[in-house]
C-alpha cells in the first residue's frame, strides 16, 4: 500500500495533465487543419486531428521537470526526445520525406547515446557468448533505438492501438525497474505511462483524434531509451526482457519488412497486410476485438518476461508456448506468404505418413 502510494502522483499528474492537453491539441489541430488523411489503408472516417502526441509530449515532459532532477543521462533522453518529436510534428503538418524523417530518428539516437550515454555495454548471447566490443555493442544500441521508435508508429494502425500497446510496455518496464531496484526507470515510466493513458481515452475506438507521427515516434523513442537504461549494466546483460515486452510491434515491423522484399516492394511501402488489419479484415473480428487481442497478447510476453526474471526455465516455458501459438498464426494467415507454412507442412506430412502406416496394416 505505501508503494503505491508513493507511485500515485508520479502516474496521477500526467495522466491528468494529457487529459487536460488533448482537447487543446484538437483544437489546435482543427484550427491549423492538421487530419489525418484517408486513402486505401485508413479505417477512420471524417476530420481526425493527428497531433494528440502533443498532449502526450507536454504532459511528459511539465512532470518530468517536477519529478526528475537532471543529470547528464537525463538531459541527453529528453534532448534526444525533443528532436524526434519535433520531426514527428513536422511530418504531421507537412509530411515530410521519408529520408529526413529518418534524419531527425538519427539524430535523436545519437543525443541519446553520445549525449546520455544511453547504449549497451556488452551484449550477452546464449551459450555463455559475451560480446565486449564497444562498436557492435553501440550499432546494435542504435539500430535499437531507431528501430522501436519505428516500430511503435508502425503499429499505429488502428484506434488506441500503438498507445494501449505502449502503455502495457512502459508498466512492463517500470515494473521490471522497480525489481531490479531502479527507482529512476520506475518514475520516468510510471510518468510516461500518466501521460499515455491520459491520452487514451479519446483515442480508444471510435477514436476522437490520432497521436500521429510526433506522439507515436515520441513514444517509441522513449521506450527504446528507457529499456536500453534498464538493462544495459544490470547482470542480464541482454535485450531479451525488452524484446519480449516489444514482441508485438517488433514481430509486426519485421514480418513487414520480408513480406514486402518477398512481394519486391519498397520497405517503405504501406500495404495492409499487418497485424491488426489481418485481425480485422481477413478474421472480421472488428476494429476493438482486434485492438484488445493485441493488448492481450503484449500483455502475455509481458508477463513471461517478468516471469523470466525470476524464474528463467518457467519463463522460457511461456516463452516457448508464445512463440509456437504466434507462428502457427503467421502460416494459418498467410502474412509473409500464402506458400509459407514450415510447422503446418510438416504437421500434415507427420499426419499423411500416420494414415499410410495405418491403411497398411
Amino acid at each position: 500500500m505505501n508503494l503505491v502510494i508513493g507511485a500515485f502522483p508520479y502516474f496521477v499528474l500526467p495522466l491528468l495533465l494529457s487529459f487536460i492537453c488533448v482537447p487543446i491539441a484538437k483544437k489546435v489541430g482543427l484550427n491549423l487543419g492538421i487530419y489525418a488523411q484517408e486513402n486505401q489503408r485508413t479505417v477512420h472516417h471524417g476530420k481526425i486531428v493527428r497531433i494528440g502526441g502533443l498532449a502526450i509530449y507536454i504532459a511528459f515532459m511539465i512532470s518530468m521537470a517536477i519529478f526528475v532532477k537532471a543529470d547528464d543521462t537525463l538531459n541527453g533522453i529528453l534532448l534526444g526526445g525533443m528532436i524526434i518529436f519535433t520531426g514527428g510534428l513536422l511530418d504531421d503538418i507537412f509530411d515530410l520525406k521519408p529520408i529526413v524523417k529518418l534524419g531527425f530518428q538519427i539524430a535523436a539516437a545519437l543525443v541519446a547515446m553520445f549525449v546520455g550515454q544511453i547504449y549497451l555495454t556488452s551484449i550477452s548471447l546464449p551459450f555463455g557468448i559475451q560480446i565486449n566490443n564497444i562498436f557492435i555493442s553501440g550499432f546494435v544500441s542504435f539500430a535499437w533505438i531507431v528501430g522501436i521508435t519505428n516500430a511503435i508508429n508502425l503499429i499505429d494502425g488502428l484506434d488506441g492501438l500503438s498507445s494501449g500497446i505502449s502503455f502495457i510496455v512502459t508498466c512492463t518496464i517500470g515494473l521490471l525497474g522497480f525489481f531490479m531496484g531502479r527507482r529512476d526507470i520506475c518514475i520516468m515510466s510510471l510518468i510516461l505511462a500518466g501521460s499515455i493513458l491520459g491520452f487514451l481515452k479519446y483515442n480508444f475506438h471510435p477514436a476522437s483524434i490520432f497521436m500521429g507521427d510526433c506522439g507515436a515516434l515520441f513514444l517509441g523513442y522513449m521506450i527504446a531509451t528507457i529499456s536500453l537504461l534498464g538493462f544495459k549494466t544490470t547482470a542480464f546483460i541482454t535485450l531479451g526482457f525488452p524484446i519480449l515486452m516489444l514482441f508485438i510491434p517488433i514481430s509486426d515491423t519485421l514480418l513487414a519488412i520480408i513480406r514486402r522484399k518477398l512481394k519486391g516492394q519498397k520497405i517503405s511501402e504501406a500495404d495492409r497486410s499487418h497485424l491488426h488489419h489481418i485481425l480485422m479484415y481477413k478474421l472480421d473480428l472488428g476494429h476493438r476485438n482486434a485492438v484488445l487481442i493485441l493488448y492481450l497478447m503484449t500483455m502475455l510476453f509481458g508477463v513471461s518476461s517478468v516471469i523470466s526474471y525470476f524464474d528463467k526455465v518457467a519463463g522460457m516455458i511461456m516463452v516457448v508456448i508464445l512463440l509456437f501459438i504466434s507462428e502457427i498464426f503467421i502460416e494459418k494467415t498467410g502474412m509473409i506468404n500464402p506458400k509459407f507454412h514450415p510447422l503446418l507442412g510438416l504437421w500434415r506430412r507427420i499426419r499423411g505418413k500416420s494414415k499410410e502406416d495405418t491403411n497398411e496394416h
